[in-house]
């Protein structure tokens, strides 16, 4: 599970790392099989209600980490209130989440949701961007990673392409490598990559 260094979390289980849950469970692999349960059932939710009016504001970003986790934690869409980081990576701290996330997602919104990338290079480059943009930002206690590639994913849908495909690139440890080069470099280039190879059109 979690090996973040947090500034008095309340959501642990005392002397774990388990977050505290809905169904009081202590075991980590059961707790970490639930949530990738509830992370398939997310996937086909969200994509089922994907429409030419969806927008990909703060709101449905926030709504989705809420709607997906919510059966089992407490602090499902709920900013962290806390500063965090992992290993030498600071993440964006607590008192400007949302200065920070109005910015992004101002952004994103003036780049019409990616309407307006001409071809695959431009696409990847620019979800490579706002990726990183929200792994620097880290909102959540837990499970940003996975909320924030859903995310992209439905955002890759909804402009004509399938789902990312990160094959490799998670169980072999370079979407890491390239997470670590977005917070602590702000650069982007290994995650531009990954994007790009696993983009594919419907």
């Amino acid at each position: 599970m979690s090996k973040y260094q947090l500034d008095d979390s309340p959501i642990y289980i005392d002397g774990s790392d388990i977050p505290k849950n809905k169904l009081d469970i202590t075991s980590s692999e059961l707790i970490h099989e639930i949530e990738n349960n509830l992370l398939i059932e997310a996937y086909e939710k969200f994509s089922h209600e994907l429409n030419e009016n969806t927008k990909f504001d703060e709101e449905y970003f926030v709504n989705i980490h809420k709607k997906t986790f919510e059966a089992l934690y407490d602090f499902a869409g709920v900013y962290r209130t806390v500063n965090m980081s992992k290993g030498n990576s600071q993440f964006c701290l607590s008192e400007y989440l949302g200065s920070q996330s109005t910015r992004i997602f101002t952004e994103l919104e003036k780049d019409k949701y990616l309407a307006i990338c001409k071809d695959k290079v431009e696409f990847a480059k620019k979800i490579a961007y706002y990726q990183s943009e929200l792994i620097a930002l880290h909102p959540f206690y837990e499970l940003n990673g996975r909320t924030l590639r859903l995310f992209f994913d439905l955002l890759s849908i909804f402009n004509g392409y399938k789902a990312i495909d990160y094959s490799g690139s998670i169980d072999d440890g370079k979407y890491i490598e390239a997470s670590i080069d977005c917070v602590q470099y702000a650069d982007t280039t290994k995650m531009e990559d990954i994007i790009f190879n696993g983009l594919s059109q419907k």
